[in-house]
Formats: C-alpha cells, structure tokens, sequence
C-alpha cells in the first residue's frame, strides 16, 4: 500500500476570488524582484541618451525659461513678487513627479502584457518601481531646485520665506503625489485592457489637467468664479504647499489640505481594487 504523504509547499498559486484578497504582503516576498525592476527603470531612462542624467536638469530649466517668456513676459502674469525662477520651478517640479507617476503607470498592463504572460509575480510590482524610481528624478531636480533657491537668498532676497511648519509636510505631500498618480495610473491601466483609445488620452488630459493647476500662475489671479474648479483639483494643495514650504508665500488650508488627502486615499484604494480585480483575467482581452 501506497503510503500517503503531505507535502509542505513554499509558496502556492492560487486565483484571487474577492475584490479584497490584495495579498499585499506578497510585495515583500517578491522585493528582490521590485528592486531589480527599480533599478532597470532608472538605467532604461538614460540608455542610449547623448545628455544621460542631465535630462533631469534641461526639462525643467527649459520649461521654466519657456514658462518665465511666454506667461510672465508676454502674457503678464504676475508670480505674486517671487522670483519666477522659483514661481515656476517649485511647481513643474511637483507636477513632473505627479504626471510620472501617472502616466508610468497607466500603460502597466499594455506595455507588460508580454511579461506577465510568461512568468507569475505580483502585478502590483510594476507600478510600485516606477513610482519609486520616480524618486530619484523628483531628488535630483529637487537638489538642482535647492542650488538656485540658495543664489536669491544669498543675493538678499526679501521676498524669500521659508516657512517651517509646510516644510515638515513636504514627505507627506510626496508620498500624496505617488499615491494619487499611481491611483490613477492603476485606473487607467485596468480600463485599457478593454478601451485601447483611453491610453492615448493620458498625455493630453495630463498636460489640461496642469492648466487646471496652479504651476503657472499663483491662486491670487483666478476669477472668483473659476476658482473652484481649480481648488477641486488635488494638486492643488500640493503645489501651493511646495511654493509656501520654500518661498513663504501660498494659498493652503487645513480644508484644502484634507480635501486633497481624502481624495488621494479614495482615488488610491479604488485603483488598488480595480488593478487587483483586472489582473487575473486581463491576459485574455489586452
């Protein structure tokens, strides 16, 4: 007679059943996996580049120089007395870490359909490495953002004060801004396995949604008739968080501030639900 035996399993694949079974905890098991996607999205970044990492610095100095012509020159509008240098930089740095997150992770299922057809791992690793390699951009433009920001005060600039208690907040207004693009991201990426033509809206709606944003213009200067449209922005507060954390000058409040947490948890949570719900059938219709 056969003798029975129980045969004691390092890891078991099973499907998920439930919108709730997220198995977050395997995103440690599987860390050696995330670091090594961390590392290939910092290294791709550069690969084959004439500049390399200087890419982090040419964006926002060109688009700052871009913004400083066109919108303070030409059009006129006023950065509330700031440097515009700064005006400008604070908030294209803010808002080029938010619409990476975003849009790195929209397309997570399209542009991995090939991997995840061959091999199991948490799906969820993908959006979490771009988010986290996102760090390293947003330090380095941060740290570029520091060197120019301690010129005017070395020159003497009054109109520069740093405001200490929103700038405790400024990690907390980080890891909103990877929430929020990755909440999104994840959600748009669920929604494009089965309507493709969302993917092609991601860069243009993202770059409405930052004329919705105060980057280019502080609060002071909208209609008050159009001045909810952009509070109702989450980002808002972000923005205005960093001006006010460096320069001292900002429009935030405790409203808007857990207005634009509130949103980013919700927004989080359901993208979280959607991606975990879409990733066991998604193979059969991206």
């Amino acid at each position: 007679m056969k003798e029975n035996t129980v045969k004691n399993w390092d890891l078991i694949i099973s499907p998920k059943r439930g919108w709730f079974e997220l198995h977050l905890d395997e995103i440690w098991n599987y860390r050696d996996l995330l670091l090594i996607f961390i590392k290939r999205d910092i290294t791709t970044f550069y690969k084959q580049t004439i500049l390399g990492p200087l890419w982090l610095f040419v964006q926002p100095l060109l688009s700052t120089i871009v913004f400083y012509i066109i919108f303070n020159q030409v059009a006129g509008i006023p950065t509330d007395e700031l440097p515009p240098v700064l005006f400008y930089m604070s908030g294209i740095i803010a808002w080029n870490y938010f619409s990476n997150c975003f849009t790195s992770t929209s397309g997570t299922f399209t542009s991995n359909a090939s991997l995840f057809g061959k091999v199991y791992f948490p799906r969820i690793i993908v959006p979490f490495s771009k988010v986290i390699s996102g760090l390293t951009r947003l330090g380095i433009q941060l740290i570029m953002f520091l060197v120019i920001y301690m010129y005017f005060i070395v020159i003497g600039n009054q109109q520069i004060k740093p405001t200490l208690q929103t700038l405790l907040l400024i990690p907390l207004m980080i890891f909103q801004m990877a929430l929020l693009g990755q909440g999104l991201g994840m959600i748009i990426s669920s929604l494009t396995t089965k309507y493709r033509d969302l993917s092609y809206l991601v860069s243009f709606g993202t770059q409405l949604l930052m004329y919705a944003s105060p980057v280019i213009y502080p609060l002071s200067v909208v209609p008050e008739k159009y001045i909810h449209i952009i509070l109702a922005n989450p980002m808002t507060p972000v923005i205005e968080g960093f001006r006010q954390a460096f320069i001292g000058k900002g429009q935030l409040s405790t409203d808007m501030i857990m207005y634009s947490l509130l949103f980013t948890v919700i927004t989080f949570i359901f993208g979280l639900l959607i991606f975990n719900k879409v990733e066991k059938s998604f193979i059969d219709t991206v």
